[in-house]
């Protein structure tokens, strides 16, 4: 039997209980809603640009299918029908169509599932406000200061969740972040676990070490040449061992977590430190037979950014653009201008500091096919703390820019590629 060491004592056992709600398939879920016919088959949801369902004479609808889907798109998710023929998120959508050929292909619809998010959210804090917000679909929750038991809060927390949005989650209750991220994955759909420091042997302990939430797949990897296959293994593998193989910080890390040990707050608050917009094209686009398109792509991002500024009420000094060529190779460039960007920030505005980025890339003769595009503001701040002269300088600062670029000691670009 593996004892705890004086280094594993988990003493913070005792003090909190921290939740952890995951929406269960989440996006193809608010999608069955909205296509509730497709309910109990395998449905697929890819990017915004999948074809759509296409509704019939006699009023039903045509969708389509992962088998008659060409190009290089990802799956963003799948119903739980669709995983079990092994179709997960991140999967080429092409590589999924061989393994559920006959599964449903939807598009994604982004306004939907933030609209979804915000409603179950909003219900969740209507119990506890202690809530940390880590993404459209998950949240943690410190629920250490409620008197109510954990079984009846949790199932009160997924009522209020259905009620709100219709839609299904799981919960992991545990003395830690860590240990109820794990848990919440333990019994999905719909499942409720929670799991006290007697729990870690039997339920956490056999569980491979990919589990832990910050092992990826290359540590997994490095951890399975080491003989470490399981949580329980790593929890056996002494700290020296570890720290060899990985270095000081992360081999303590990795000797903590094994044991259940995770003492990261939950933060109710966090610093927006950027905000930005990407997206992959169906096929690589030329810079001067596709410019039109190119020109379209920028213009859409650059709308869905300032519509982000505006929503998060944020502006931001600082504009960049990201490129992907069809070598996988990555060109980012940004300009920090001397003053926020007006108050609202408008496309045209960020699109008139964008087209100023791409001017500053030096396209070769070998690099003309573009496989992504993306757009990103960041040194923030608050609408309100916008001057009003801040078109006026970031005029100015255009227009510096533009002389600089001109400068025969830098080679440019002759125009503007898109």
């Amino acid at each position: 039997m593996f004892i705890l060491s004086p280094f594993h004592t988990p003493c913070f056992f005792m003090f909190r209980r921290i939740a952890h709600l995951d929406m269960d398939a989440f996006f193809a879920s608010v999608e069955l809603i909205a296509y509730p016919e497709l309910y109990g088959q395998a449905v697929v949801v890819g990017g915004a640009r999948v074809p759509r369902p296409v509704r019939k004479p006699d009023g039903s609808l045509h969708f389509a299918r992962l088998k008659d889907y060409a190009g290089r798109g990802v799956v963003t998710t799948a119903t739980y029908e669709a995983r079990a023929l092994g179709v997960f998120s991140g999967m080429g959508l092409m590589q999924s169509s061989r393994l559920a050929p006959a599964a449903i292909l939807l598009p994604a619809n982004f306004e939907a599932y933030r609209d979804y998010s915000r409603r179950f959210k909003a219900a969740v804090r209507e119990i506890t406000p202690r809530m940390e917000d880590r993404g459209i679909d998950e949240i943690f929750l410190d629920l250490t200061e409620l008197s109510e038991a954990s079984l009846p809060l949790a199932r009160r927390l997924q009522a209020a969740v259905r009620t709100a949005t219709g839609l299904s989650c799981s919960i992991g209750i545990a003395p830690n972040r860590l240990l109820a991220k794990i848990a919440s994955d333990l019994q999905k759909p719909g499942g409720i676990t929670i799991l006290t420091p007697d729990d870690l042997s039997a339920r956490i302990w056999p569980l491979p070490t990919g589990k832990i939430n910050g092992i990826g797949k290359k540590t997994a990897a490095r951890l399975h040449s080491l003989g470490i296959e399981s949580i329980g293994d790593l929890a056996q593998t002494p700290v020296e061992v570890l720290c060899l193989h990985f270095g000081q910080h992360w081999g303590e890390w990795l000797s903590r977590v094994a044991v259940g040990i995770d003492d990261s707050p939950i933060v109710t608050w966090r610093e927006i430190k950027s905000i930005s917009r990407e997206t992959t094209f169906e096929r690589d686009l030329h810079l001067r037979r596709d410019r039109a398109e190119l020109s379209r792509q920028l213009d859409a991002l650059c709308q869905r950014v300032a519509a982000d500024m505006i929503r998060k009420e944020m502006t931001g000094r600082t504009v960049g653009v990201k490129l992907r060529f069809a070598d996988f190779r990555l060109a980012t460039r940004e300009i920090t201008l001397p003053s926020a960007l007006p108050a609202p920030p408008t496309p045209e505005t960020l699109l008139a500091v964008a087209r100023q980025c791409l001017k500053k890339i030096v396209f070769a003769p070998n690099r003309q096919l573009l496989r992504l595009l993306g757009v990103r503001v960041s040194t923030l701040e608050p609408l309100g703390n916008t001057c009003e002269g801040s078109m006026e300088e970031t005029k100015k600062t255009q227009a510096a820019q533009t002389k600089n670029e001109d400068s025969p000691q830098t080679p440019r670009q002759a125009e503007l590629p898109f």
